[in-house]
């Protein structure tokens, strides 16, 4: 399921979970030793920097809007217990549309049985829609929600533009992915999609669940029922903003030692918010999932010491992402997190994601990175940016 935690529960955690132990166990030098072992991805011990969070320097950004696609988002009700009902009906406008859908199969009455969750287009216009997809990613219907939601960013960053474009005569519908039409979800499985695309035509996302033997068209034609917005986990509606820039307002030096990025808190960075279609009611989108961050962060090393970026899990009993990072001692491009295994548990426990190396005088450097909060994860999940002595 997807999960959050509020700013304050975050520093709470961390002041409860420091670890304490022997004295080589809490160095640096035994930090070092642990990031310049490690692989891109792999889960790392670092108790010495866990222990020592009240000397983190905090990183300051600017928060920038961009030109985003519409954000579609399905998570209320996030278990569907109606055999077959409606969960979300959203109207769109021509251009970028982005549609996340994260919703469990929840049916035990009359019985448990498999059903299909459907994402539909819709063409409302009376001209025809031209509808090209741009980015997709669809996984198999799952009870194992990290991996679910670890591959399906995975997959949205590696997909590309699809060269054919369909057609939509007025009042036509069509699954988003067929694929994703054809796929079978039983009790308490995830169904995991996240669909951008562009339409030249007003027209409607609808998603609902029906019997995996029935055609979606005729089912959507003949679905009224819609469940109702119970105001529960990510929540559900149509957004207007989902993608930001993030620039460091300074200069991060390896002199001052660690420091922490932060999103995606809600308190610092506040949850998007917009309008729920079946209901015309305000809406806020909790944990921001399905909203990208484009982070741009300037360093330098006027002490020849390196920069490693981790993330981590600060409650939660595990957590698994993917991201998109720039190069440095390890290939840049999709991270996922961690390589190796699932998930990632507690504190001390954290991911490398990448080492920066120096640059021979000193020059600024840029760290680029796409970050989106990870689904079926707690949140926030902050990046660390640790100073280490290369080898």
């Amino acid at each position: 399921m997807l999960k959050k935690i509020g700013i304050v529960t975050f520093i709470v955690t961390f002041i409860l979970a420091m670890p304490f132990g022997n004295s080589q166990n809490l160095s640096s030098e035994n930090m070092n030793d642990v990031l310049n072992n490690a692989q891109q991805g792999d889960i790392v011990s670092l108790p010495w920097f866990f222990s020592n969070q009240t000397k983190w320097g905090v990183v300051s950004y600017d928060k920038i809007s961009l030109r985003s696609p519409q954000l579609v988002f399905s998570d209320d009700p996030e278990y569907i217990t109606d055999t077959e009902a409606v969960v979300l009906k959203e109207a769109i406008i021509p251009g970028r549309v982005r549609v996340y859908l994260y919703n469990v199969n929840g049916v035990v009455k009359p019985q448990k049985m498999p059903r299909k969750i459907v994402a539909m287009l819709k063409n409302t216009s009376d001209k025809t829609m031209h509808f090209r997809m741009l980015k997709h990613s669809t996984q198999m219907p799952s009870s194992n929600y990290f991996l679910v939601g670890k591959q399906g960013l995975a997959d949205y960053f590696a997909s590309k533009a699809d060269d054919n474009i369909m057609t939509l005569k007025p009042g036509e519908a069509v699954p988003l992915d067929p694929k994703l039409d054809t796929l079978v979800a039983n009790y308490n499985d995830l169904v995991h999609g996240i669909y951008e695309f562009s339409i030249d035509q007003p027209g409607e996302v609808v998603i609902f669940q029906t019997s995996p033997h029935v055609n979606s068209v005729d089912a959507l034609n003949r679905i009224h029922h819609i469940m109702p917005l119970g105001h529960l986990n990510g929540g559900r509606g149509l957004f207007s903003t989902c993608n930001f820039r993030i620039i460091s307002k300074e200069i991060l030096d390896t002199k001052n030692g660690p420091a922490v990025l932060t999103v995606a808190d809600g308190v610092t960075d506040p949850w998007i918010t917009g309008v729920e279609g079946t209901t015309k009611t305000s809406v806020k989108l909790d944990g921001n999932y399905g909203v990208m961050y484009d982070i741009e962060l300037k360093w330098r090393s006027t002490d020849g010491k390196g920069l490693a970026l981790v993330t981590w899990n600060p409650q939660c009993d595990g957590m698994a992402n993917t991201v998109v990072v720039s190069s440095g001692k390890f290939k840049g491009g999709i991270v996922k997190l961690p390589m190796k295994i699932l998930s990632v548990g507690r504190i001390p426990n954290a991911i490398l994601i990448q080492i920066f190396k120096p640059s021979n005088k000193g020059e600024v450097q840029t760290i680029k990175l796409t970050y989106s909060p990870p689904g079926a994860s707690c949140i926030p999940t902050p990046l660390g940016f640790i100073p280490i002595d290369l080898k």
